[in-house]
């Protein structure tokens, strides 16, 4: 470990105040401190004594997104060879989802690099942690059929716009990588939504999951169409199905979400409540089912946690601590919405299948209302009771 502090101290040598290179100074201090533990101290209260810093915690999220990373590169060579109707061999599907996969990933990272870093030294500060997650989440969230020159319009969106202008990481009001995914999808919705999109392929096309239920003819059994489609709930739960890059494998996004539970670094309550609200509002339209009613009426409540992408937001999206509640009653409020509007919009609205997104991005909208409204009433609560106390005095 010495040795490489020492390094670092000699690489840093130009960067430092007075040196050639002093503007460039957050780009080194971003290395250094993602290297080596961060060697400042905070000058005044609250001193918080803990070895987990910003940046180890964005570590953790990363860590927590490989399972769902490498089933999505898996399923896209998966998806591939199967169009091509050859046989669908491990190394084969991860040596052809690769080069699909990681090319977005790598745009996303240097694309949002450079807005970070200029946003950087043009302010004057540190570089924010925030890319190490929007960097990975933003290509999950795409089709592997997505131009990179549009991930490159897509993440520059996200960071500037829902991010920077803002203040930087700690200050957005959105999720910087789902408003990225909303440009795109209204700017190029033919690019990121229909049959064509979902496989790697040209030439190709297979409807989605959520597009064969919401194109099913009233009073169809929606499970059957799914059957009649070749999607099983076991397919959709491990993710050998159409979808965005890491959105397909509901396994994937367990094994994550445990991980963050274990390290505490994600909000079980709003997990929790998002798969409470799912439940309750999809148990409600099924009380209206009828031969008259489209397919989602009759979808069973566990298939609405394994289609589009419900776990994955669920997990990573909708437990981002910047744009949720704070309040601890917020949290379960903020989940259970997200949940509800969830079913709302794949039921109500046949136009578009997937409500995830706009879902998270319109609590979103909400979270300091829901915290405003918690903490007041609160406070009229602790009013009321040493009212009450004073009277008896």
């Amino acid at each position: 470990m010495k040795f490489v502090e020492k390094i670092m101290q000699k690489f840093g040598a130009p960067f430092q105040k007075n040196g050639p290179l002093e503007k460039l100074y957050p780009l080194y201090e971003a290395i250094d401190t993602f290297v080596l533990t961060p060697g400042k101290v905070t000058r005044k209260a609250p001193h918080v004594r803990d070895s987990v810093d910003l940046k180890r915690m964005m570590v953790f999220v990363i860590i927590a997104l490989v399972p769902a990373t490498v089933m999505g590169i898996y399923n896209t060579g998966y998806q591939m060879l199967l169009a091509q109707q050859a046989a669908p061999d491990l190394m084969a599907c991860l040596r052809l989802g690769a080069g699909k996969v990681l090319p977005i990933i790598a745009v996303s990272y240097a694309v949002g690099g450079f807005w970070e870093v200029l946003f950087a030294v043009v302010r004057k500060h540190e570089i924010n942690e925030g890319l190490l997650v929007t960097g990975l989440l933003f290509p999950l969230v795409l089709p592997p059929t997505i131009p990179l020159w549009m991930v490159a319009v897509g993440i520059s969106f996200g960071v500037v716009m829902g991010k920077e202008l803002f203040g930087g990481t700690g200050y957005n009001v959105f999720n910087p990588a789902l408003l990225a995914r909303a440009c795109l999808f209204f700017a190029y919705p033919s690019q990121m939504s229909g049959a064509k999109v979902w496989v790697a392929v040209d030439g190709y096309t297979r409807a989605t999951p959520l597009g064969v239920v919401s194109q099913a003819a009233h009073g169809v059994d929606p499970v059957q169409a799914l059957a009649g489609a070749g999607y099983t709930f076991q397919d959709l739960f491990w993710g050998l199905r159409p979808g965005s890059i890491g959105e397909t494998s509901t396994f994937a996004c367990i094994l994550g979400l445990v991980f963050l539970l274990i390290t505490r670094v994600a909000n079980w309550k709003i997990v929790l409540s998002c798969v409470a609200g799912t439940f309750t509002m999809a148990t409600i339209f099924s009380l209206f089912n009828g031969p008259n009613q489209p397919a989602y009426f009759a979808l069973p409540v566990y298939w609405h946690y394994v289609l589009g992408g419900f776990a994955f937001g669920a997990v990573f999206m909708a437990t981002d601590p910047v744009s949720a509640p704070a309040t601890r009653l917020g949290h379960w409020i903020y989940g259970f919405m997200i949940g509800a509007i969830t079913v709302i919009v794949r039921v109500a609205n046949p136009a578009y299948p997937e409500g995830m997104m706009l879902a998270i991005l319109f609590m979103n909208v909400f979270a300091s209302s829901i915290d405003y409204t918690v903490m007041m009433s609160h406070i009229g609560s602790r009013n009321k009771r040493n009212r009450a106390l004073s009277s008896v005095k």
